[in-house]
């Protein structure tokens, strides 16, 4: 991979976190109007759709196994990563969830050691984890130590960054198939729709598009739609491909950082100096992580081994 390759998909990771990172905005507003799963089908319904407006050719695989590639992609980071992630939060305390579900780029780790091959483990990354973790809790709890367990919600929560890992990895897997990544992306959104089905009548569900007429709820679900859905996918889908599953998976940690940044600048809530140290530490954390993974793919690629 060249230089440039290397800067792109670390720009692409970058962007795609800074807007993921401002979306509990939109759902937040969303939430009055429309229920979770409501607002998960229609912001993928209308990626899906933009998607298509923008590369609208049909794209058919090579083989069952890939088809089965796309599908296993589309059940894990569409449907199943946001639905637990949506019902881990009626059980738990947001805090609770927000620093569980920050820990998806070490199980991306664990997984790309054992099912990819340039994909290293190193200590200096584990080194990171740690760091990044002890800033993600202070930027959740804000010096308010206080644990309150909540089993099934904690343990949902725990399975919600298991399955993005799978999905990273499965994403790795389909990035080196070489197509086209507007419609692979589109592909997999349709099996995440597909799957997502069942759902609607096992939870809340009412498609009712007059909520739509109202200026804030179409803004807001257009913003998740169509920028942190069917653009996103796309770039954060490219940088896995550039930069690989572990590398890009690091970016998740700076989530909490940008969410604390729009939360003083958009609903004006304080930032205390627990919550800066908080994220200093998850910055420090991120770029020891990324550094030693960089350094250990360049050393792989000079000596020969992949």
């Amino acid at each position: 991979m060249t230089q440039n390759q290397n800067t792109v998909g670390h720009l692409l990771a970058l962007c795609t976190i800074l807007i993921w990172g401002t979306t509990f905005i939109s759902t937040k507003i969303l939430l009055i109007d429309f229920t979770p799963v409501e607002i998960l089908f229609f912001r993928f319904l209308i990626g899906y759709v933009v998607l298509f407006l923008i590369y609208p050719r049909v794209m058919r695989v090579s083989s069952i196994r890939e088809e089965i590639l796309f599908m296993a992609a589309g059940l894990c980071g569409v449907t199943l990563y946001f639905l637990i992630e949506n019902i881990a939060l009626v059980y738990t305390l947001a805090s609770n969830a927000g620093v569980i579900v920050s820990i998806a780029p070490f199980f991306t780790a664990l997984l790309a050691h054992f099912f990819l091959k340039d994909e290293p483990l190193s200590r200096r990354f584990i080194i990171g984890f740690g760091v990044a973790m002890t800033g993600i809790v202070l930027i959740a709890f804000n010096g308010t130590f206080r644990l309150q367990l909540n089993p099934l919600g904690d343990l949902l929560a725990f399975v919600a960054p298991a399955v993005w890992a799978i999905y990273s990895v499965l994403m790795r897997k389909i990035g080196e198939l070489r197509y086209h990544i507007i419609g692979a992306t589109r592909k997999v959104f349709f099996y995440g729709l597909l799957f997502m089905l069942p759902a609607l009548f096992l939870f809340e569900f009412r498609f009712n598009l007059e909520r739509l007429a109202d200026l804030t709820n179409l803004s807001n679900l257009l913003f998740l739609g169509v920028g942190a859905s069917a653009l996103c996918f796309v770039t954060w889908n490219r940088a896995v491909s550039l930069l690989g599953a572990v590398k890009t998976s690091i970016y998740i940690y700076l989530v909490p950082v940008i969410t604390l940044l729009a939360s003083a600048l958009l609903l004006h809530e304080p930032i205390t100096w627990i919550t800066m140290l908080g994220a200093v530490l998850t910055l420090l954390g991120s770029t020891l992580s990324e550094r030693k993974v960089r350094k250990r793919v360049r050393g792989s690629k000079l000596s020969g081994i992949h």
